[in-house]
């Protein structure tokens, strides 16, 4: 019988929980109103506008947020992906993102990046443009147009996808409440690590984050139109 202490440390603050469930039910979103097109694609603008501001908002987060949401914490040397594959990961490695996840989380905010940029410049030449698209010349519409309705959101699907199966393995396989420890912010570890601030502080300076973000998103829309 293991008889070794565990310790529940706050890992995640409500900020980048809020983030993470927020944009999943943005993309997905997405995904449908872009399929289903006509009348559902001024529900993908105004997602579309809801992500950019998420995206602005997590990378400032990244430096000013709690412990394990910075990027300073992400473990993405090629020394902390080989010893977590050997099974030689610290607590302090795997406490936040793993390795593997840390790769992941960067892959996926990089093409929803590309998504969003693509999207404000694409012109599907019928009856939806976006709003910088009268910005750019006709070869560079083109492109980004194609980009956003074919290679950029079936890599989007595939990540989407990726994560999910990733989730559900380290469900069954190792036993890791992944979605749980997103839901309440809380993971049970070996070791004690140092917890993520989830106060009343943190929260306010998140706020000032996300209206900072959202402002910029109202100056490019303003500019573009």
């Amino acid at each position: 019988m293991n008889t070794d202490p565990l310790f529940t440390v706050r890992i995640w603050d409500l900020p980048t929980r809020l983030f993470h469930w927020v944009l999943a039910a943005c993309v997905m979103g997405l995904i449908v109103s872009g399929n289903i097109g006509g009348n559902a694609m001024v529900w993908h603008f105004r997602l579309g506008y809801a992500v950019f501001s998420l995206l602005l908002f997590r990378g400032v987060w990244g430096f000013v947020g709690g412990h394990w949401s910075r990027w300073s914490r992400l473990p993405l040397g090629l020394n902390s992906v080989q010893r977590y594959l050997q099974g030689r990961a610290h607590t302090t490695l795997v406490a936040g993102h793993n390795p593997l996840g840390s790769w992941s989380v960067l892959a996926l905010l990089f093409f929803l990046s590309l998504q969003v940029a693509t999207g404000l410049f694409s012109d599907d030449e019928i009856a939806n443009m976006g709003p910088l698209s009268s910005l750019a010349s006709g070869t560079w519409v083109s492109l980004a147009t194609n980009w956003h309705k074919h290679w950029g959101k079936l890599i989007l699907i595939l990540l989407v996808l990726l994560h999910l199966v990733a989730i559900a393995w380290y469900s069954w396989r190792k036993r890791q409440a992944l979605v749980a420890a997103m839901w309440h912010g809380d993971k049970v570890l070996p070791e004690a690590v140092t917890a993520s601030k989830d106060v009343a502080s943190m929260r306010l300076r998140a706020a000032v984050c996300l209206l900072l973000a959202c402002g910029i998103v109202a100056f490019v829309f303003s500019w573009g139109s």
